[in-house]
């Protein structure tokens, strides 16, 4: 039995080091190769193309239960223990090799065999097929698997599938037949060539084909479970994986599952990869960092997330725990929201920019593990660029700038009483209230009437990502997964009717979109890099949304625990995980 069970009463969890006690929904009795690994929160969906794919603890129960084509290989463990990728090299998943033929722009993938799921089906073409036809069906309310094979630029999945939509859905109300044959069909684009083939088809070349195809929303279902759970009305059996399961070839599956309380998973014995050092994972919520911290010195658990910086300084040196992480892609911004006045002036916004106290930011809430964020684009990735344009913490520069905006020291804002609320996740208020606190007590003295919004976390991912009707917003835990500069602008920037996905502030230049649309198929990758350097200077003078700080990733566990790797995804992946 291993040593922290005698602390795991048979009928539930109780942490005693932090007062807490989880009720009968949240129980699991203790076994002898379990991990507790306690977050912020627990997954609210497992659908890829629902609100879990905007909820950072839903894609990562999902990372779980999915499996990938293809995945990064790894490149090194760090100075503090941790796992990084090479984001430049490919490993094969659930395919065991790939080639590309540039004459058809065909890739054509070789899958493994003998793979089975949690659901006790075997993997093969068919459950490819499924996935794709799923995301061009954009049926589900984030219709993210359709966007990553956009941006892949495969074939037949563009903007005009949105229009199919409502032609359908028009007919639909009128009592007509759809349209025939509907464009959100799955055609020649992806073709089972036999069981174990697959060909996909794209309209262009694309580098960033590779990196979409290993991001959670193009993992693969398993298709006869997704089928078996479908209805007449739910046709892609969105429901059921909003509330029950994510059927998948992955490392774990799913064996209860309470929202908002726990998350437990049982290892899945015939993983391709080898089972999992670990039976079982309980993964609970714990909202307050102080209870995870305390729970975690206590030695009851052996590894959790979303600590305030200055947590994870205490522990650096305490024993028996470590504390690692890196730059990838963490990063803190402001979005203003460019639909809703006053913040359709662009001097307004840069006024806001010049009073955000940047270096109070990283000194007093991340304690130096932070440090300023100087465009647009995470300085780690392909194709950043260090803009000219910057902004500096610089009080008198933003009054003058609020006056040329027509708001002299703030005389007239009193007309828009519901826009200066900065929005921000309330179960992160450890982390982000000090930040946006040190924001609205600047912004009052240049005479900008801000008042704090914070939500929880499901109502923030539907307002900012889905309604997108947050007029402020403080945001840290959203980041590109796909690690390219390129992949960056299309998901934050590029006006939504012409492909972008998140664009959370409604940012819309026609420039921008130009200039995408020319570096998705321009080859040569000197070109390419000055075509989003040119994009990424805009988006800092128009302000498209105030880049605040860059702060690493990171994570506290046992000493006895090994494995810990940085994903893009900034989630774990439990199969890495061993002691």
């Amino acid at each position: 039995m291993k040593w922290w069970l005698g602390v795991l009463g048979a009928a539930g969890l109780a942490f005693g080091a932090a007062g807490l006690a989880f009720g009968a929904a949240g129980q699991a009795q203790a076994q002898s190769n379990d991990l507790l690994f306690l977050s912020y929160n627990v997954p609210n969906s497992l659908n890829v193309d629902g609100p879990g794919g905007t909820f950072p603890p839903s894609y990562g129960g999902m990372l779980q239960l999915l499996e990938p084509l293809v995945s990064y290989e790894k490149l090194r463990t760090n100075e503090d223990g941790v796992i990084e990728l090479n984001f430049t090299k490919f490993t094969g998943r659930l395919a065991e090799s790939w080639d590309f033929d540039e004459d058809s722009l065909t890739w054509t993938f070789k899958l493994k065999r003998g793979i089975t799921g949690c659901s006790g089906e075997t993997f093969n073409a068919d459950d490819v097929l499924y996935t794709f036809a799923r995301a061009k069906s954009i049926s589900g309310a984030s219709p993210v698997g359709y966007f990553l094979a956009n941006v892949g630029s495969v074939v037949g999945f563009t903007p005009a599938l949105f229009g199919a939509r409502a032609q359908a859905a028009k007919a639909k109300e009128e009592g007509k037949d759809p349209p025939s044959p509907d464009a959100r069909d799955l055609g020649a684009e992806v073709t089972k060539v036999d069981d174990y083939t697959v060909r996909i088809t794209q309209s262009s070349p694309n580098k960033l084909f590779l990196p979409v195809l290993s991001i959670f929303a193009l993992m693969i279902y398993d298709k006869e479970t997704m089928e078996a759970n479908a209805t007449e009305d739910d046709p892609w059996s969105h429901t059921y994986a909003n509330t029950v399961n994510a059927p998948g070839f992955g490392p774990y599956c799913l064996d209860s599952w309470e929202k908002e309380e726990s998350f437990n998973l049982k290892a899945n014995p015939n993983y391709h990869g080898g089972k999992p050092f670990y039976d079982r994972v309980l993964v609970r919520k714990v909202p307050e960092s102080s209870n995870r911290l305390a729970i975690l010195r206590s030695g009851q658990a052996q590894i959790v997330e979303a600590l305030t910086p200055k947590e994870f300084q205490s522990l650096r040196k305490t024993k028996g725990i470590k504390v690692g992480g890196a730059y990838t892609n963490s990063t803190m911004t402001l979005a203003l929201n460019w639909k809703q006045a006053p913040f359709d002036n662009v001097k307004l916004r840069q006024a806001i920019a010049y009073a955000i106290p940047y270096q109070q930011i990283i000194d007093n809430v991340y304690f130096g593990d932070a440090k300023k964020w100087d465009g647009m684009i995470p300085s780690i990735y392909p194709g950043y660029h260090e803009t000219k344009t910057k902004y500096d913490y610089d009080p008198e520069k933003a009054k003058a700038l609020l006056a040329e905006a027509g708001f002299p020291g703030g005389e007239g804002l009193d007309a828009f009483p519901n826009a200066f609320k900065i929005g921000f996740v309330s179960e992160r208020e450890s982390i982000v209230g000090p930040a946006v606190t040190m924001m609205r007590t600047a912004l009052r003295e240049i005479g900008i009437p801000v008042e704090l919004d914070p939500m929880p976390l499901s109502q923030f991912s539907d307002r900012q990502f889905v309604k997108k009707d947050l007029p402020m917003a403080v945001e840290d835990t959203s980041r590109p997964f796909g690690i390219d500069a390129g992949y960056s602008v299309l998901l934050y920037f590029v006006t939504v009717s012409k492909g972008g996905l998140l664009n959370w502030g409604n940012y819309s230049n026609e420039r921008v979109d130009e200039l995408y649309d020319l570096a998705k198929v321009e080859g040569d990758v000197a070109k390419r890099n000055a075509i989003l350097a040119e994009v990424q200077e805009i988006l800092m003078q128009e302000v498209a949304w105030i880049p605040v700080v860059e702060f690493k990733t990171q994570f506290a566990w046992r000493e006895e625990l090994s494995g810990v790797t940085l994903h893009p995804e900034g989630q774990l992946r439990f199969v890495d995980l061993e002691e």
